[in-house]
């Protein structure tokens, strides 16, 4: 039996949540059905759009762009700031309660999800009658919408999810692909950014359609690995697994949003860093190691990615998990400006179990030498006694207004 993938994904999540909590507190309004955006601050008008009604999308407001531009669309936009507090409470019981239909879920973000249905389809005629049962039951029990994408593998469920919205269901199975994805324009293919759509486009490929035709080794030759993705993608070749995993083996992570994009490698460096430092602490402190390590990317244009490796040996060193996650960077990355980076780690072991060893027990980067461990436990105990902070590589040290490079 071929695999059941269903995307399920919020409405226009940070919007349909804050109208469903105003509702709840007797707003008058529904946000959804007028003008109306999530974004920066009011007064000054800064920061980006994360999240719009369809009433502003009529007045040609796209999420990410600035919130100024907005406002100069429609005068009289409504606009409330994000409240991550509550967007993670809604999404948790969003979770919670898809998981009493199985417990087959991969949560990529706070609004969408991966759910493996083919065990439980035999309760259902079709899994369109079970996916309209779920997305119903959500309306009924939170009062926000999803879209849910039907296919035999994530990359087209996700395809099929973003098709017309809000409130829909759609199907894209293979044989599908050259009526319903092929026609669309090359920039609504799942991770065609911006300079990669522009590529293409010089390369006379306007369509999904056009790229999956064309010759891999002319689409290699101009975008790398990423262009051999994308030809893959739009020919509905994707991974189908849906890695759910139980509550305690989620392991230990940390992302942080930017405050400017990063462009470049030499700025997300520094960032990996940081987190490989806090996340590295947080192991420690549980005493554990990870025998496994996740990167994700956040675009500017709010799209993600994410990558992991399966480590040779456990580690908690913050160096190896910073150079793991620049290569895993390195491997995904198509060249656009990042907004968010995350570690993550996962397949924690005790940090005193033996290790088994073998002739290729090579890694790199390197474990630090005895010296440096004696060096790092010192540092780990004075910033656990002071607090985090308290004594930090020179690299780390945030640098004053004169300070140069």
């Amino acid at each position: 039996m071929a695999p059941i993938i269903f995307h399920i994904d919020v409405n226009s999540a940070y919007l349909s949540w804050t109208a469903v909590e105003q509702l709840k507190n007797g707003a008058a309004v529904d946000l959804r059905e007028i003008p109306a955006i999530i974004g920066g601050d009011q007064k000054s008008r800064h920061g980006v759009v994360l999240a719009k009604s369809p009433a502003a999308k009529r007045y040609g407001i796209r999420t990410g762009e600035p919130v100024a531009n907005a406002f100069r669309k429609c005068p009289n936009l409504a606009m409330y700031p994000p409240d991550h507090k509550m967007y993670r409470e809604k999404s948790r019981r969003l979770m919670e309660y898809l998981r009493t239909f199985t417990k087959e879920i991969e949560q990529v973000s706070v609004d969408e999800c991966y759910m493996d249905f083919t065990g439980i389809a035999d309760r259902w005629n079709s899994p369109v009658d079970g996916a309209v049962e779920i997305k119903d039951g959500i309306k009924a029990r939170f009062g926000f919408t999803v879209n849910i994408g039907i296919s035999t593998n994530k990359l087209l469920a996700k395809m099929a999810s973003d098709f017309e919205k809000p409130d829909r269901i759609h199907t894209l199975y293979p044989e599908e692909i050259k009526e319903k994805m092929w026609p669309l324009p090359i920039g609504e293919l799942y991770m065609a950014g911006k300079s990669s759509v522009e590529v293409l486009k010089k390369l006379e490929i306007n369509t999904i359609g056009d790229l999956a035709q064309a010759d891999l080794k002319l689409i290699t030759l101009h975008l790398k690995s990423h262009g051999k993705m994308l030809w893959e993608f739009a020919n509905g070749i994707g991974t189908s697994v849906v890695q759910s995993e139980p509550d305690e083996a989620k392991g230990i992570g940390n992302s942080t949003t930017l405050s400017e994009d990063a462009a470049t490698i030499e700025e997300v460096i520094p960032v990996f860093e940081r987190l490989a430092q806090s996340v590295g602490g947080r192991l420690k402190k549980a005493g554990k190691k990870a025998g496994m390590v996740s990167m994700e990317i956040k675009y500017y244009d709010f799209s993600t990615t994410s990558h992991q490796i399966q480590l040779d040996k456990p580690t908690n060193t913050p160096e190896v998990l910073k150079e793991t996650a620049c290569s895993l960077f390195l491997e995904v990355w198509n060249g656009e400006p990042v907004r968010l980076l995350g570690i993550r780690t996962s397949k924690l072991s005790d940090e005193s179990a033996p290790e088994q060893l073998s002739i290729f027990d090579i890694e790199i980067p390197k474990e630090p030498d005895e010296k440096h461990k004696r060096l790092k436990k010192a540092m780990d105990e004075i910033n656990g006694k002071f607090g985090e902070g308290a004594v930090m590589k020179a690299s780390l040290m945030p640098k004053k207004p004169h300070d140069k490079g």
